[in-house]
């Protein structure tokens, strides 16, 4: 089969899109119609006698007492006081990093609402839903610099649609309340046909459209209509699958490939090698803008895959396989026109002169007809009349024949002017308790008073609700493809409406310790939230009071002024902004909220640029001080081991001495024969002794030690303690040491000391053993002895 060409291809769509549009607007054409009514009925002077009411009463005063109208406004106040917001939250509950990226979409999409002005999109699509029963609005992507045509760069927009009853329609076959179930859509718009000659250039024809009430209008622009065809098309991706050097697996689409040509030859630079490919199927949207006559632009697809268009329903249902909705107009328009006509009557007959007048014969009035005509204007003090001719022809005076009567109400109407009150009331919702409330009424009494008021508008607010949340999921799928460039800096606002810098892609290095991106919107899982509640001013205004009420009741004064400077951050008015920053600031610094990214920064910077509080140097010379004692303690330690080790040095040598010298006396001077081997006695004192010194040095160095290191972990807590005992151990060890170089240069001299046949004992130290030491004529003489 041939390939048909792309203009046979676009004629032929055009015929499709042109036959599925007239199948939607003839279903729905109706329920449409009734929704453009409605907001007519109560939004336009004179409509609520559009129709054959009109003809009834054409040449009758036609009064409008438009009641309905204050009631919508009411409910729309309601709305505006609180308004409905969008909060992403991660899909499997997250970690710090998806709640981070949570708060980057949050951030994002309330920067794009403040620069699409989006509550206009919103006011104006859930006012329509109030009204008439129907309201929508739409996303689409903008160039961020629309004059630099280097900058490829896009924001979101969001905008509304106006008119939604009769311009946007949807597959007859979507049956979800968001849509999110189409598979094409409509949007029809005007534009005039001056714009659209010189944007086209060709003939305007008009898109059909047939849901309108022009008919009652008296002048009416020349437009021109035509429509925003929205078709979801299953498109088969390639999903290539690269491994990496190091064996991740990274995934790209084949149109990545396509859009960079160097894709491919720099994934094989760094070392990934292609180990599979997969097809999948994923819904893409395609655009196109049609005239009556043919197909306009084809504007290929556009980002997301849903179909950017967000219906408001006011109510809604289901009957007979036909889509109905309506707002909260309708059911009140009878008892409106009701009360309208009679008070119209009412008018009429009030109108009617309230005097009753005289009647009288032509010949009474003759010649007075002017006098008579003027008396309203000129009130004369009397009105004159002729007199009648009599049956015999004689002149006769005489009064009026008769007098009118005033016209009087029916009793029908006083009756049914009350009930028509009644029911409007009971159909609109009546305001009057809240609007009569007075002081010293009970706060239970209000807020049961305001919340039989809420339950008339919570249908609208729910609905409104449901929108709000497809907006959010359409807006997500549009930003994983708009906002994915890495480094790129974008605008946001956050949850204090303060804005805010945020990067994109930015590299980072996670808990686990593997390198990631940061504000990666493109593998973004999110589910979308919505919240209802007041508007940011009412809630900060609420909070200001129940800050102000706690002042009042807390004693403590840290409290009072961690309360003061919340209720300053909440407090609203000009030039304010500066004084909220300095309260939340010094809230930081007092601990009272965490502190962001920046905030930390800009406090690190200001403690090492300013001088540093007297207390805290304090602190920090006294720390520095006992680490430095500690130090000398182990210094100390050392040279008291070292100490140690010269005394014992000096030990063995006076020892060493002694042991000569008592060995020199007590061998005999004539005996050349070595004598036998025994135990010499001073021999073993000096082992003693030695053995005795080696013990106490060890003693000396263990316990030193373990001091040591028993100060190295507690110098932190109690420097000066530390110095106090570390001193003491120094002391004990070289107290020890003098006792043994005493008691070892005492032993010398004694022994030197020792006359003829006088011995001393000397305690060994070990085992509780002594020694006596004899001097003879020949030297001296020594036998180990017990202690007793």
């Amino acid at each position: 089969m041939a390939r048909i060409s792309t203009e046979q291809r676009l004629m032929n769509l055009h015929q499709e899109a042109l036959r599925q549009f007239n199948d939607i607007q003839t279903a729905l054409r109706d329920e449409r119609l009734q929704c453009l009514q409605d907001r007519r009925f109560y939004s336009l002077a004179g409509s609520q006698w559009e129709g054959p009411l009109r003809d009834i009463y054409e040449k009758k005063p036609r009064m409008e007492v438009n009641k309905v109208h204050l009631s919508v406004i009411r409910i729309i106040n309601e709305y505006r006081a609180n308004r409905v917001t969008v909060d992403f939250t991660p899909k499997d509950g997250g970690g710090p990093e998806a709640d981070k990226l949570a708060e980057t979409c949050d951030a994002l999409y309330r920067a794009d609402e403040q620069d699409s002005v989006a509550d206009e999109a919103y006011d104006n699509a859930f006012e329509e839903a109030v009204g008439g029963g129907i309201g929508a609005w739409r996303l689409r992507t903008v160039y961020e610099d629309e004059g630099d045509p280097d900058n490829e760069r896009q924001r979101i927009r969001i905008e509304p649609i106006f008119d939604a009853d009769s311009s946007v329609y949807f597959d007859l076959n979507a049956k979800r309340q968001d849509k999110s179930d189409a598979r094409f859509a409509f949007v029809v718009s005007s534009m005039t046909r001056a714009s659209y000659i010189a944007e086209f250039g060709d003939d305007p024809t008009d898109w059909p459209k047939i849901v309108h009430q022009y008919e009652f209008d008296w002048q009416t622009p020349d437009v021109v209509f035509v429509a925003q065809y929205f078709k979801v098309e299953d498109v088969t991706e390639t999903i290539r699958v690269f491994r990496a050097i190091d064996g991740t697996e990274e995934k790209y689409r084949q149109s990545e490939f396509d859009a960079d040509e160097t894709l491919e030859d720099t994934l094989a630079a760094i070392g990934s090698v292609e180990v599979r490919q997969r097809k999948i199927k994923r819904k893409r949207v395609r655009k196109y803008l049609m005239s009556g006559g043919k197909v306009l632009e084809d504007s290929g697809f556009i980002a997301g895959e849903c179909i950017p268009v967000i219906p408001n329903y006011g109510k809604r249902w289901f009957v007979d396989n036909i889509e109905r909705c309506m707002g909260h107009v309708r059911l009140a328009k009878d008892s409106q026109r009701l009360k309208n006509m009679q008070l119209s009557k009412l008018a009429e007959i009030s109108a009617l002169s309230s005097v009753e007048k005289p009647i009288l014969l032509p010949e009474q009035v003759a010649g007075h007809q002017v006098m008579w005509a003027d008396d309203n204007l000129r009130n004369y003090p009397y009105l004159l009349v002729n007199p009648i001719s009599g049956p015999d022809g004689s002149q006769q005076a005489a009064g009026p024949v008769a007098y009118t009567k005033s016209p009087t109400i029916p009793p029908a109407m006083a009756a049914l002017l009350q009930i028509t009150e009644s029911d409007m009331q009971e159909i609109l919702g009546s305001s009057q308790q809240a609007d009569k409330m007075v002081s010293n009424t009970s706060g239970k009494a209000v807020e049961l008073i305001q919340t039989r008021l809420d339950m008339q508008t919570f249908i609208y607010m729910s609905n409104f609700a449901k929108a709000m949340k497809r907006c959010g999921e359409v807006w997500l799928s549009m930003a994983r493809e708009v906002y994915v460039e890495e480094g790129r800096k974008m605008k946001g606002i956050g949850s204090d409406g303060n804005p805010m810098q945020i990067t994109l892609m930015q590299p980072m290095v996670t808990e686990a310790g593997e390198m990631a991106l940061s504000n990666d919107l493109s593998a973004a899982k999110l589910d979308v939230n919505v919240e209802v509640g007041p508007s940011s001013s009412s809630k900060r205004a609420a909070t200001v009071r129940a800050l102000t009420g706690m002042m009042a009741i807390t004693q403590d004064p840290e409290t009072q002024q961690v309360l003061q400077a919340m209720a300053m951050m909440n407090m609203e008015g000009e030039g304010i902004a500066d004084v909220r920053d300095y309260f939340r600031m010094r809230l930081v610094k007092m601990g009272v909220i965490k502190p962001t990214d920046e905030e930390a920064e800009e406090m690190m910077i200001e403690l090492q640029g300013q001088p540093q509080d007297p207390n805290a140097v304090f602190l920090q010379a006294a720390a520095e001080e006992a680490q430095a004692k500690a130090a000398k303690a182990r210094a100390d330690v050392v040279n008291t081991v070292a100490d140690a080790e010269l005394t014992q040095a000096k030990t063995a040598e006076i020892m060493v001495k002694i042991g000569g010298e008592v060995e020199g006396a007590m061998q005999p001077q004539s005996t050349p024969e070595p004598a036998a081997p025994q135990i010499d006695p001073f021999e073993a004192a000096k082992r003693e002794l030695e053995l005795e010194n080696m013990r106490m040095d060890n003693a000396a160095k263990f316990a030193s030690l373990a001091k040591a290191l028993k100060q190295q972990q507690a110098e932190e807590e109690s420097g000066s303690e530390e110095e106090s005992e570390s001193d003491e151990s120094d002391d004990k060890v070289g107290e020890d040491l003098d006792e043994l170089k005493a008691m070892v240069e005492a032993l010398a001299r004694q022994v030197a000391d020792l006359k003829p046949q006088q011995p001393i004992i000397v305690a060994t130290g070990g085992g509780g053993k002594k020694i006596q030491i004899t001097k003879t004529p020949t030297g001296f003489s020594g036998e180990v002895v017990n202690e007793d």
